[in-house]
């Protein structure tokens, strides 16, 4: 832009000498001014887009039509598909059950406006909007089969990524768990800037475990010793069946057989945290790590 006009007005002035030099300087001033503005919207909108290259492991690149999913820019290079989410950020959050991961997502998605997309979650209600993909999943779940990683991770692509999903990017919970779901997952586009790692000692997740409450109505998660439920809903909280510390305890010994699987798959991006500490004081280190 720059160039092309301060060679128009240089050719003009040359043939015809329509140009006095106050307003030939005043106007190359002026495109400096516009291509530096140009410049500068543009690094903004690819501030948090970071276009990563996706190989499948399969063999098959991974789609991304731009009606489905409008917020996935990509550039397809030969046998690479480079694919990034713009405009906002892509977190996966993991830790052992009771580790602090529902609260700590609550604050996240308060904070900064990211999608919070638990796997369960995204389950039940694309069973219970009879979607193309919730079909899918109904009919191995009728049949008391498990539901394959492959349709777990289109789901969780289409939750992240799909339409009406808004610009300010996505926080996983819940996944993934094991190495094949990291393969996954990078197969389907979903590549986290940050993964953060909670850790908590086992005898510290088993106390928060026996202790913890549920709201039926509403949801909510209390503890008899840390966060008692208010007076009005105390009566109707109850405790789940699996949160004994039996149950628990094989819980943990599942999620640390997996763990160096996540921790091998996200070598660059993982961020310990010290999940045993006060929320305020936790969350302060995770929004550290994501505006780093």
């Amino acid at each position: 832009f720059f160039f092309f006009f301060s060679r128009v007005v240089y050719e003009m002035e040359r043939s015809q000498k329509l140009f006095s030099r106050r307003f030939k300087a005043a106007l190359v001033a002026v495109c400096v001014a516009v291509c530096v503005t140009a410049l500068s919207v543009w690094n903004r909108s690819r501030e948090n887009t970071l276009l990563i290259p996706i190989q499948s492991s399969n063999g098959k690149l991974p789609t991304f039509s731009s009606r489905a999913y409008p917020n996935v820019r990509v550039i397809r290079c030969g046998h690479i598909v480079y694919a990034g989410a713009g405009g906002g950020k892509r977190i996966i959050i993991s830790g052992a059950p009771a580790s602090g991961k529902g609260t700590q997502c609550s604050l996240i998605v308060e904070k900064y406006g990211v999608k919070h997309i638990s796997t369960g979650d995204a389950l039940r209600a694309h069973v219970k909007n009879k979607t193309e993909l919730g079909m899918q999943a109904k009919a191995f779940m009728d049949a008391g089969d498990l539901v394959p990683d492959d349709l777990i991770m289109k789901i969780m692509k289409e939750e992240a990524l799909g339409e009406g999903t808004g610009a300010n990017g996505w926080l996983l919970d819940g996944v993934p768990r094991t190495a094949p779901q990291v393969v996954s997952l990078n197969d389907n586009g979903l590549v986290p800037q940050v993964v953060i790692f909670l850790e908590v000692p086992d005898e510290v997740l088993v106390e928060r475990c026996v202790g913890r409450l549920f709201d039926p109505e509403t949801g909510n998660t209390y503890h008899r010793k840390y966060f008692p439920p208010p007076p009005e809903v105390a009566e109707r909280c109850v405790q789940r069946s699996d949160d004994n510390e039996d149950t628990m305890r094989n819980r943990i010994e599942q999620f640390k057989s997996n763990r160096q699987s996540l921790i091998d798959g996200y070598k660059d991006q993982i961020v310990t945290i010290d999940g045993n500490r006060d929320k305020n004081e936790v969350f302060k280190d995770i929004c550290a790590a994501l505006d780093a």
